[in-house]
């Protein structure tokens, strides 16, 4: 997917389906608000309040999100702790660090503990909780208590919106409630977000720039930007 569009025939090539099982999931995308159907394929809608399937999120400026991810990894040492969001961006992080030893790594995300490496020898904690299906994620009270219970070196999280004055936000309540978790339990955040969530204000405010260490991002920000975080004392990436 690139620049919010995809490609009926290159979807049903991809995940090795019929191009009628794709016009039908796009068809409940369409419905549920998520896209907008055009001819052969369909573009993403715009809305500050959607959040998208987990396996659509997937396939959404993929080289951008490795290369975070990527940068990520060099700041991670063995016997690092580390919180990951249910993000793409998160699930190619755990793909990053393959080569580390001893991680503990407390996650919500189905997803990444889908991808972890065969033989690790991490601690793997999940958070359990209240399950989105379509999002491959938990949430909700319990996974919030897991959350507070640990004290890690590093919270990798993403975001929806990255706004000057209106800080980072997120589509969903739940979502944006067990990430203010992740600020309190962590010594070091870091905020993985790619270049098209700047001046971008999304539906739920997750915490102003105060707290935020690090911004790894995929291209170089704008030169209002880089003050911006500098002056916040930020450490930016990109």
């Amino acid at each position: 997917m690139m620049d919010g569009k995809v490609v009926v025939s290159e979807l049903a090539e991809a995940y090795e389906v019929t191009e009628e099982t794709i016009r039908r999931d796009l068809e409940k995308l369409e419905a549920d608000g998520h896209a907008k159907k055009t001819y052969g394929g369909a573009v993403l809608n715009d809305n500050m309040t959607s959040d998208l399937p987990y396996i659509v999120r997937k396939q959404t400026n993929v080289s951008g999100k490795k290369y975070i991810a990527e940068r990520i990894g060099e700041l991670i040492n063995d016997s690092d702790s580390l919180l990951l969001d249910p993000s793409t961006t998160a699930l190619f992080t755990v793909k990053s660090i393959f080569n580390k030893h001893n991680l503990t790594i407390v996650t919500n995300s189905v997803a990444a503990l889908l991808e972890l490496p065969q033989g690790h020898d991490w601690n793997v904690i999940s958070t359990g909780g209240l399950y989105r299906t379509e999002a491959m994620y938990y949430y909700g009270s319990a996974a919030e208590e897991v959350v507070r219970k640990y004290n890690v070196d590093y919270a990798i999280l993403s975001c929806k919106g990255l706004d000057m004055s209106k800080g980072v936000t997120d589509t969903r309540e739940n979502v944006a409630d067990l990430k203010k978790n992740f600020l309190r339990s962590a010594k070091e955040v870091i905020l993985a977000v790619d270049h098209t969530k700047f001046d971008h204000v999304s539906f739920v405010n997750i915490c102003g720039f105060d707290v935020i260490d690090t911004v790894v991002t995929d291209v170089e920000p704008s030169d209002a930007w880089k003050s911006f975080f500098a002056e916040k004392g930020i450490r930016l990436i990109y």
